[in-house]
C-alpha cells in the first residue's frame, strides 16, 4: 500500500511516497529509505514494499525535489542512459551536506506528521550515494536515528575530504551496518577500512560485510549488468535483521 505526500521544507516542498503493509490497521515503525542515484522508481517502490511487508511504514523522499517531482526516468528508460544520467549527477551534485542536513530535518517533520508512523526510534537505509546520507543523518539525529544502514555505497570515506561523511561518525548512536560491493571503484578498499577505523575509534555498534563478486548496484533490478540476485537477497536479509533487532 502506498500513498504520496508533500512536506515542506527549508528549499521548496518534498513530494515522497509512504509504504505500509496491505493489512497495516495501526502505525507501524519508520524506516526512512533513501534511492540511488537514479531517483525514486519502479524497482525502489518494489523495494520499499517488501520492506514494509515485515511491519514496517516506510517513507522514501524524492531525494531530487529541488530539480524535479515524481518519477524523473521516464518509462522505458534506465538511469545509465547517456541521455539521463547527466542530469541526474548534476541533480546529485545539489545535495551538499547542508542541504542534506535540511533535508532531514524536513523528513523527520514528515514522519511526525503522518498517522502511518509509530512513535519511537527510526532506521535510515541509503544505497549509493545515499549510503552516506543514512551515515550522515545518524550523526546529526542521534536521539531519533536508531539504525543506519548503506549498501553498495559510494565515497563514504575519500582521504583528505573535509565534506565526507567520515569525519561526522563520532556523534553516531545508532547501530550500523554496512554491505559492501566487492571491488566496488567507488568505494574501494582504502575507504571501508579508513570508514571502519572511524567507526571502531568512536565506539559505533557496526558490521562492515564485503558481498564477494557482486558490482555495485546489485540490489537495483534495473541496473543491467549490475544487478545480482543472491546479494540483493543476501541484503534483503541483513537488512530485515538489523530493523527487527533495533526497532
Amino acid at each position: 500500500m502506498s500513498r504520496v505526500i508533500d512536506i515542506p521544507a527549508a528549499d521548496g516542498t518534498i513530494d515522497a511516497h509512504i509504504v505500509t503493509p496491505a493489512d497495516a490497521d495501526g502505525p507501524l515503525p519508520a524506516v526512512i529509505l533513501l534511492s540511488d542515484i537514479g531517483a525514486v522508481r519502479p524497482c525502489y517502490l518494489e523495494k520499499a514494499q517488501r520492506i514494509a511487508d515485515n511491519g514496517y511504514a516506510v517513507l522514501m523522499p524524492n531525494i531530487y525535489y529541488r530539480d524535479a517531482a515524481g518519477i524523473i526516468v521516464p518509462e522505458g528508460k534506465s538511469f545509465r542512459d547517456p541521455d539521463i544520467r547527466p542530469s541526474l549527477v548534476e541533480y546529485a551534485g545539489h545535495l551538499t551536506p547542508e542541504a542534506q542536513s535540511r533535508d532531514f530535518t524536513a523528513w523527520l517533520d514528515g514522519i511526525d506528521a503522518a498517522p502511518e508512523f509509530a512513535d519511537g526510534g527510526i532506521a535510515v537505509v541509503g544505497y549509493c550515494l545515499t549510503g552516506g546520507f543514512a551515515l550522515r543523518m545518524a550523526a546529526e539525529h542521534p536521539e531519533r536515528i536508531v539504525a543506519a544502514a548503506g549498501f553498495h555505497s559510494a565515497n563514504l570515506a575519500k582521504a583528505d575530504d573535509d565534506n565526507s561523511p567520515v569525519q561526522v561518525v563520532g556523534n553516531i548512536q545508532a547501530r550500523v551496518y554496512f554491505g559492501h560491493a566487492d571491488k566496488d571503484e567507488l568505494l574501494p578498499a582504502d575507504q571501508i577500512a579508513r570508514l571502519d577505523e572511524a567507526l571502531a575509534n568512536a565506539g559505533v555498534h557496526f558490521t562492515t560485510e564485503l558481498y564477494k563478486g557482486a558490482p555495485h548496484g546489485y540490489t537495483a533490478k534495473d541496473a543491467t549488468g549490475s544487478y545480482h540476485p543472491e546479494a540483493d537477497e543476501l541484503h534483503y536479509k541483513r537488512l530485515a535483521t538489523l530493523l527487527e533487532e533495533t526497532l
